[in-house]
């Protein structure tokens, strides 16, 4: 297996290039994305004035999730993350299931932001944009990985800004407003549900999924079993804090009820705060943001694919690397080729509910992996794993029923696959 694989000393390995900054970085670049602009207003419209305990939910679950990922990393610095772990601590059959519900399911994520793109840039050119962006950010994938985490850097730094703008107008306003107080708008009301809740936390969590990226590129950091337990904490842990941060901001601006109808709910506090001016900047965060979730998807699901290649999962000729950029260059492209074509010629945005659904899967193959860890191969305490796999499941199934049945279906015929192809290499054999 890949287990304490130093990926230098393996040929075709990655180069180690990303050090602790460049991680934690590509982790915010994947958290704090386009759903930040987008996801509070779905999540208070099924949570309603019980946001911020949704938002705490999903946080506990993704916390659990990072740690197990974070030490299983470690173990094993290979590229390809769950992919990686499953195959070595639970077998091949529920590596295989955690890689193929991630690279179905984020290729179509990989459309949808790009889409999310066109639609902010461009209104009514929407494919033609997403493509243009899905070429440029694999050109930047392709040049090498200090570039993606340079690009990366930028990126976060911009939405960080908007991000700032919007919490430091709504405070002003609030602080001197004569209008109901702040803290009713933030107190529980009625019509809260537990499954309203549930709901609300299993759209929240996909803000924190991020995380992941630091470990699918395991690989690429340099010092892994140093650099990654500190990496991923810390990009969560700032995730959290943004998202706290502008979620107090929009309800303490519109409340509950004006929250949940909001489509642009960062745009509209800023209106009720009377910032005008931030309505056109927080449409260009939003493009941003979403330009910075796309470069990190990328990344995941390309890195993922090499790792199945090298296994021929996938076919074996995407498992070469680069040897002037030292990336999986064929990867890379068949991913970014395969983007685009979706781009260009389906909407998905309304129709990858099910990435959702196989996201939490991934999760929980990675928790019941770390479940298996030794103290000696630095296994976290025994909640956290427990925890992460029940919230994993509840969360998976709290989502909308359309969701989980398209998620099923996806994992269902990647199980079908995986049977039918180990019959046709037992009777070749």
């Amino acid at each position: 297996m890949h287990e304490a694989a130093s990926g230098d000393s393996q040929p075709g390995a990655l180069r180690r290039q990303l050090g602790l900054s460049d991680a934690v970085v590509i982790g915010l670049g994947s958290m704090v994305g386009a759903g930040i602009f987008a996801a509070l207003g779905p999540a208070a419209r099924a949570a309603g004035s019980a946001l911020l305990p949704a938002l705490g939910i999903a946080a506990l679950v993704a916390y659990c999730n990072a740690t197990s990922s974070a030490r299983l990393a470690a173990r094993f610095p290979a590229s390809g993350g769950t992919y990686v772990y499953g195959r070595a601590r639970l077998g091949e059959f529920w590596g295989f299931l955690a890689g193929w519900g991630f690279v179905v399911g984020k290729t179509a994520s990989c459309a949808a932001m790009a889409l999310t793109v066109g639609a902010y840039v461009w209104p009514g050119r929407e494919h033609a944009v997403a493509v243009a962006a899905v070429l440029v950010l694999t050109a930047v994938n392709y040049a090498g990985v200090q570039k993606s985490a340079l690009l990366t850097r930028l990126i976060v730094t911009v939405v960080l800004a908007v991000l700032a703008s919007v919490v430091i107008a709504v405070a002003v306003s609030v602080g001197t407003s004569s209008g109901p107080a702040w803290s009713d708008r933030l107190a529980l009301g009625d019509g809260v549900t537990p499954g309203g809740v549930l709901e609300a936390a299993g759209l929240l969590f996909f803000a924190f999924a991020g995380y992941a990226r630091i470990a699918t590129l395991g690989e690429e950091v340099r010092d892994p079993q140093r650099t990654i337990p500190r990496a991923v904490p810390l990009a969560l842990g700032i995730a959290l804090a943004v998202y706290a941060a502008v979620s107090v901001a929009v309800l303490a601006a519109l409340g509950p009820l004006g929250l949940a109808e909001a489509t642009a709910p960062l745009a509209d506090a800023a209106r009720a705060a009377d910032a005008e001016w931030l309505v056109p900047v927080t449409r260009v965060g939003a493009a941003v943001a979403a330009l910075g979730s796309l470069l990190a998807l990328i990344l995941g699901v390309s890195r993922t694919t090499l790792a199945m290649a090298r296994d021929r999962n996938l076919p074996h000729g995407l498992s070469a690397v680069h040897p002037r950029f030292q990336v999986p260059h064929r990867a890379e492209l068949a991913v970014g080729a395969v983007v685009a074509v979706a781009a260009a010629t389906v909407d998905l945005r309304e129709a990858i509910g099910f990435s959702s659904f196989t996201v939490l899967a991934y999760y929980a193959v990675t928790n019941a992996s770390a479940r298996t860890l030794t103290p000696a191969e630095g296994r976290p305490p025994r909640i956290v794993p427990l925890a992460g796999l029940a919230g994993c499941a509840l969360l998976a199934f709290a989502l909308p029923t359309a969701s989980v049945v398209a998620g099923s279906a996806v994992l269902g015929a990647g199980a079908l696959f995986y049977g039918v192809r180990g019959l046709t290499q037992h009777r070749g054999a």
